[in-house]
């Protein structure tokens, strides 16, 4: 009864103190806006040079509850192992900025990413948070996915369980999976819209 009340606690702050909404040029159905981020292991990637492949781009923040939830149970990285497997390309993004709570430089990220046994494509660095505020990231995870043709072809929740419990993960319907399946079969993506949850992205003042 305790956890349960401290898990509702947690949601109900993270929840709360999500960032608002932001004045997004990224729109369901549309041309995914191109960007440029630093990369952790090195160097610059485009979004454009991934064109012709399907992207996912996962908003992170190490310290979020929710965050913690997908990779301390392991759903965040059998998900992008399996997703990548599939020639998907899945680009995780830190859009905390320098001062704020999750801001990590490229070491740093690269750290977490070992611990966590994350297997991103590429980790990116967004501390300026304008390709947050350009896709309107909100929370963390705030999920995308883009398809071949470079439209975005899915925004929103990882899930539809907004508990920051483990053990909710299980039997939970699956957003971003249910949208790459759908892609890779060149089928429509059934539910392309949905409200992320998540703890509320740390952008600079």
């Amino acid at each position: 009864m305790l956890k349960n009340l401290a898990l509702a606690a947690v949601a109900v702050f993270a929840l709360a103190t999500a960032s608002p909404v932001m004045a997004a040029t990224a729109a369901v159905g549309e041309k995914a806006p191109d960007f440029t981020l630093p990369a952790a292991d090195g160097g610059d990637k485009a979004l454009s040079s991934f064109a012709g492949k399907i992207v996912v781009l996962e908003w992170h923040n190490k310290g979020c509850p929710f965050v913690r939830k997908h990779y301390e149970s392991g759903n965040m990285q059998g998900l992008q192992k399996e997703l990548t497997a599939k020639d998907v390309v899945w680009l995780t993004i830190n859009s905390s900025a320098p001062g704020k709570q999750g801001n990590e430089n490229a070491g740093e990220a690269l750290a977490t990413a070992k611990s966590d046994g994350a297997a991103s494509t590429h980790i990116l660095l967004d501390e300026k948070g304008e390709v947050g505020k350009l896709y309107g990231a909100t929370t963390t995870p705030h999920m995308f996915v883009i398809d071949k043709e470079g439209k975005l072809a899915y925004a929103g929740a990882i899930d539809d369980n907004a508990s920051p419990d483990q053990e909710t993960i299980k039997g939970a319907k699956n957003y971003v999976r249910d949208a790459v399946e759908a892609l890779v079969a060149g089928k429509p993506v059934e539910v392309a819209t949905t409200k992320s949850y998540g703890c509320g992205v740390k952008y600079a003042d």
